[in-house]
């Protein structure tokens, strides 16, 4: 119905008090002024000025359309700047998974917050498998997720590893130190979801030369692992930041033997090259900055 130069002309007119001067202001003949405004007011067929013998002034209507595109012409100069000027904006799609919400996010997200205040992020807490498939169809900007689950042609930056542990609750297991495989096997746990390898790593581990599959229970809330924990529903596989995270749920590592410790997790932040070279560097630059132990720890 308009274009930004309508805008500039009735910007101009109501600037300088009327057509002849605005035509002085802008270099253009007044009659292509007064023919551009009646033209606009036959599309949109509404009366944008009042004309009378002491010049002219906006009528309610006109009002009302200076004021909305005054929004439109400040949001096109935002536009322009952050293009021209190399700003950040917009909105990031964000996989992460879960353990990586409770250590590198926050900072992570507070330092991309502190160098682009533009940024806005959608935060997905799936599992590597899920973030894997969201990336490979353009579901995901970036992630932060199992390096094993990554899909090809991906651009991967590793994170420091992080460790798991055994852990249980004193008041409802007594757990003889170290312990062993076949100690370990005979207790219900709580591991990560099946068909992750975090899950797949522990049934391999403790079913090794058994009749029997042990009883592993797989969460993908790592709140909610831990919180079966601490109420004795079994011991669990978590990652020790976790637990040094979350005092007050009164878990303890149980002490086990070489055979029976569990290998780390390996992360990475993770996009596609062709689509998020941009946004996918700034991320990876945070989130690896954020996994850095803090000078206190």
């Amino acid at each position: 119905m308009f274009g930004f130069r309508d805008i500039e002309i009735i910007r101009a007119i109501v600037r300088h008090g009327g057509f002849r001067a605005a035509s002085d202001g802008l270099g253009l003949a007044q009659s292509a002024i007064s023919r551009r405004v009646r033209h606009l007011e036959d599309r949109m067929k509404i009366a944008i000025f009042e004309r009378d013998g002491r010049g002219v002034r906006l009528t309610a209507e006109g009002r009302r359309l200076c004021d909305e595109a005054e929004l439109l012409v400040a949001q096109r100069d935002r536009i322009l700047e952050e293009l021209t000027q190399n700003v950040m904006a917009g909105v990031v799609r964000l996989g992460v998974a879960e353990t990586m919400t409770h250590t590198v996010l926050p900072r992570m997200l507070t330092a991309l917050r502190a160098r682009h205040p533009e940024l806005r992020f959608e935060i997905s807490v799936e599992t590597s498998e899920q973030m894997g498939a969201q990336l490979a169809q353009d579901g995901l900007d970036v992630a932060i997720m199992l390096r094993d689950q990554a899909p090809r042609g991906i651009n991967m930056t590793p994170l420091p590893p992080v460790s798991l542990g055994w852990f249980g609750s004193p008041v409802h297991f007594a757990v003889p130190q170290p312990a062993g495989i076949d100690v370990l096997a005979a207790l219900p746990i709580v591991s990560f979801p099946k068909r992750t390898t975090p899950h797949r790593q522990v049934v391999q581990l403790l079913s090794s030369g058994r009749r029997m599959p042990v009883a592993v229970h797989g969460s993908a809330s790592l709140a909610t692992a831990l919180h079966l924990v601490s109420q004795g529903f079994g011991i669990g596989t978590i990652p020790h930041d976790i637990v040094r995270s979350w005092p007050h749920a009164g878990l303890e590592e149980i002490a086990v033997r070489p055979e029976a410790r569990l290998p780390d997790l390996e992360f990475a932040i993770c996009y596609v090259p062709d689509r998020n070279e941009k946004i996918g560097r700034e991320v990876t630059r945070a989130a690896v900055e954020a996994a850095q132990p803090c000078p206190l720890e």
